[in-house]
């Protein structure tokens, strides 16, 4: 499935007509959001439907497009060109979509539309998703919390190398305390829309490199296809000293480092499985400010023991995996591991 944006005999731009709240939940890629109803006017309008009528809820829905296309005209529209062709879809490829397209049409503009609409595309790219994962050999990149992974992934990419960086498109770190401070996650279809995206653009001859994750990065799932191909491929195992992991997590985790009570709210969550008396002491030490002290015993007596039984478990290739050994954390560090990488594939 191909949206031609920006190529020879494609689209000039792709409008979704929908509600700003559905564009914010997933939209094709490359999409601006003209809105033939906004969020209210959605609202306004059905709740009519309901408790008015269909057709009452029509004629004051019938108003608000109109103005709404109006807007739309004057503020792109004018100063675009004859030639100038757009791609235009709503929920279903019905009224909002087929409303803008029309008067667009009047105009002089040839206008395309989405059959189907959003509902449609999702569907075909759900089944895209399940025809292209299986096509691309994975190289996982594995290793306990704190072996510097991400890094080694985003030093690969800034080296040409095709890289999944599934954590950086569901904004999050996937662990139990993996949530980024101000950035929520994009919602599971919108996910599933950016590993489509992310998959279409890779060479099915050159090899993908992906961390070894769990089914789910905080709240959104891996598409089911993507993750079985992970875990039937080749492991590489990153291995850094114990030290340099404590002072990396002490790095990208900083903001628990400034927000104190931040982390020990986070620390809660672990009541269950370590018991209020270890959380307790570790929250203590969290208001001292020892913070290295509790990094370094999370990871001794959370993360690490069940790490090695995990990979055994998930990922049917990892007893045969190969080390790559980092002596730091280091940025030239992980460039040079990259580069071994790339060179042996």
């Amino acid at each position: 499935m191909q949206i031609p944006t920006g190529q020879p005999g494609g689209f000039d731009v792709i409008i979704d007509a929908r509600s700003e709240d559905e564009y914010a939940h997933d939209h094709l890629p490359n999409a601006v959001n003209w809105p033939s109803l906004n969020n209210a006017e959605r609202i306004a309008v059905g709740t009519m439907y309901k408790q008015v009528g269909g057709f009452e809820a029509q004629k004051h829905g019938a108003a608000m497009v109109a103005a709404n296309i109006s807007k739309h005209i004057q503020t792109h529209v004018l100063d675009l060109p004859r030639n100038w062709q757009p791609l235009i879809y709503c929920w279903r490829g019905g009224k909002r979509s087929g409303s803008l397209a029309m008067v667009l049409g009047q105009i002089g503009f040839k206008i395309n539309l989405v059959e189907g609409g959003y509902k449609a595309f999702r569907a075909a790219m759900l089944e895209d998703i399940t025809r292209l994962a299986p096509q691309f050999q994975y190289q996982v990149i594995s290793g306990p919390t704190g072996s510097g992974k991400t890094r080694l992934l985003q030093a690969l990419k800034a080296e040409g190398a095709q890289v999944l960086d599934l954590e950086d498109l569901a904004q999050h770190r996937s662990s139990v305390l993996g949530h980024i401070p101000g950035q929520p996650q994009p919602s599971q279809k919108h996910f599933d829309t950016l590993v489509w995206k992310t998959l279409k653009q890779f060479d099915p001859e050159q090899v993908v490199f992906v961390e070894s994750e769990s089914r789910k990065v905080g709240n959104l799932s891996i598409p089911e296809t993507v993750i079985l191909a992970m875990r039937n491929s080749p492991c590489y195992e990153l291995v850094l000293p114990l030290a340099e992991r404590v002072a990396l997590l002490m790095e990208d985790y900083n903001f628990f480092v400034t927000d104190p009570e931040l982390f020990s709210r986070r620390l809660d969550a672990l009541v269950a499985i370590r018991g209020k008396v270890v959380i307790d002491a570790w929250k203590s030490k969290v208001q001292l400010g020892q913070f290295e002290s509790v990094v370094h015993e999370l990871l001794e007596t959370h993360y690490d023991p069940t790490y090695a039984s995990s990979m055994r478990r998930n990922f049917a290739r990892f007893e045969s995996h190969a080390k790559c050994e980092a002596p730091n954390r280091h940025s030239d560090t992980m460039r040079n591991l990259a580069k071994k990488l790339i060179a042996k594939h």
